[in-house]
C-alpha cells in the first residue's frame, strides 16, 4: 500500500507550514485545480492546494503535489466520467431485481433495478489496506437506523449490514479521506438517508473491484 504521507527521505523545505517544493504530480495537481499549468510551485499554488488536503483530510497539508493528493483527484475524475451509466460495462448484475452496487476501483456505489438507474451513482469509501470490503453477491441482513459500532465505538447512522460487521453507513468525514473504512461502505448522510429509504431486508448488494492502495 502507498503511504500515506510523503514518500521522501526528509521533507520538503516549507515556509509557513507551506511547501515550496514542486512535487511530481504536480501539473496534474495544478491542471486539476484550474491553476495555470507550468511545473512549477508558487505560493497561490500551495494555497489551493493546501485547501484542498485539508478538506478531504490528506496529510501532510503542506501544499505537496505528490501521489496521495493526485491519486485522490484522479480518482475524482474517473467518478465523474462514470456519469450516469456507472454500470455500462455490465459487471454489476442485471438480472437479480434490485441490487446495490458497489465499485471498489471507482470507489462509486449505485442502486438499480435490473438494467434501470435507480439512484446515483455516488462517491463511497470503502476499506482500507488489511480492513478490505470483502467482494461478492451479499444481501441485507440487518439494518438500524441508530447503530454504534461496540468494536469501534463511533456512530454508524443509517447502518445496513450486509456481510459480517460489514455495512452501508453514513460517516462525517469526506469520501476521499484516505486510507479509508474498516471495511464498510461510508456515505455522505444524505446519500445514507436515500439508500435507507430504497433498500431493505433481503435486498442483494454486489461488491466488485479493488479499492486502490489495497
Amino acid at each position: 500500500m502507498a503511504p500515506l504521507t510523503l514518500a521522501l527521505g526528509t521533507a520538503p523545505a516549507q515556509a509557513a507550514g507551506c511547501t515550496t517544493e514542486a512535487g511530481p504530480h504536480q501539473k496534474q495537481v495544478e491542471k486539476f485545480l484550474g491553476r495555470p499549468v507550468d511545473g512549477k510551485q508558487s505560493s497561490a499554488d500551495c494555497k489551493v492546494v493546501r485547501a484542498f488536503q485539508a478538506k478531504h483530510g490528506i496529510t501532510p497539508d503542506i501544499g505537496y503535489a505528490g501521489p496521495v493528493t493526485w491519486g485522490v483527484m484522479d480518482l475524482m475524475n474517473k467518478q465523474e466520467a462514470a456519469g450516469k451509466n456507472p454500470n455500462k460495462a455490465g459487471t454489476c448484475p442485471v438480472d437479480k431485481g434490485r441490487v446495490a452496487c458497489v465499485d471498489l476501483t471507482r470507489q462509486l456505489s449505485w442502486i438499480q433495478d435490473g438494467k434501470k438507474l435507480v439512484h446515483g451513482p455516488v462517491p463511497v469509501r470503502t476499506g482500507r489496506d488489511g480492513y478490505e470490503t470483502r467482494t461478492g453477491l451479499k444481501k441485507i441482513y440487518w439494518r438500524n437506523e441508530n447503530h454504534h459500532s461496540t468494536i469501534y465505538d463511533v456512530p454508524m447512522p443509517y447502518a445496513q449490514f450486509f456481510d459480517g460487521g460489514q455495512a452501508f453507513h453514513s460517516v462525517g468525514v469526506s469520501m476521499w479521506n484516505p486510507p479509508g473504512s474498516h471495511g464498510c461502505v461510508n456515505m455522505t448522510e444524505n446519500d445514507a438517508k436515500k439508500y435507507w429509504s430504497l433498500l431493505k431486508n433481503g435486498d442483494e448488494v454486489y461488491v466488485y473491484g479493488r479499492k486502490p492502495g489495497t
